[in-house]
């Protein structure tokens, strides 16, 4: 199970006066947010074909086609990019894969008893996190999302086997 979508990224704002936007990545690479043809909003009601000039600070600065200013660009600010998921390449090997397919999985401890569904993954700036829902509901529970914390993987199965270090 994976999502049918996912967000490539987010518009941060408008950069300079010819319409040019900066954009938050969600991508390996930030440059690589041009790379998967039109993109389209939340909604699916808009699409948008980005080129990409260049790379800032971790940023992306793209021209979006039919946005010639500044004006045009702002009020773009917070439209989320998404891709069809198929439009993606499969991983190339068993230890990659995208986080997206995660989600939805069930999560299991290291003896095997169901903690609950991965509900997302989140990246605050500090490593990447792996959110759990549990199934007799309740708060989501948070972990790091390691090798050490994480350490099977199994997309066949549909399950992830979390660690929990001490404390968590």
């Amino acid at each position: 199970m994976h999502a049918s979508r996912l967000c490539l990224g987010v518009i941060a704002g408008a950069h300079g006066l010819r319409g040019a936007v900066r954009v938050k990545t969600f991508t390996a690479a930030p440059e690589a947010i041009a790379d998967y043809g039109p993109l389209k909003d939340a909604a699916d009601a808009r699409r948008f074909a980005l080129r990409l000039i260049r790379v800032e600070k971790g940023v992306a600065l793209v021209h979006i086609k039919g946005v010639g200013d500044r004006n045009g660009a702002e009020a773009l600010k917070g439209v989320e990019l998404f891709l069809d998921r198929g439009a993606l390449p499969p991983a190339e090997d068993e230890e990659e894969f995208y986080h997206a397919d995660l989600v939805g999985l069930a999560a299991v401890d290291t003896n095997g008893n169901r903690l609950g569904t991965v509900r997302a993954l989140h990246d605050f700036g500090a490593g990447d996190l792996i959110e759990v829902l549990p199934d007799e509901g309740g708060q989501p529970r948070v972990f790091p999302f390691t090798r050490e914390t994480v350490p099977d993987i199994d997309l066949a199965a549909g399950a992830v086997t979390i660690d929990p270090p001490e404390g968590l």
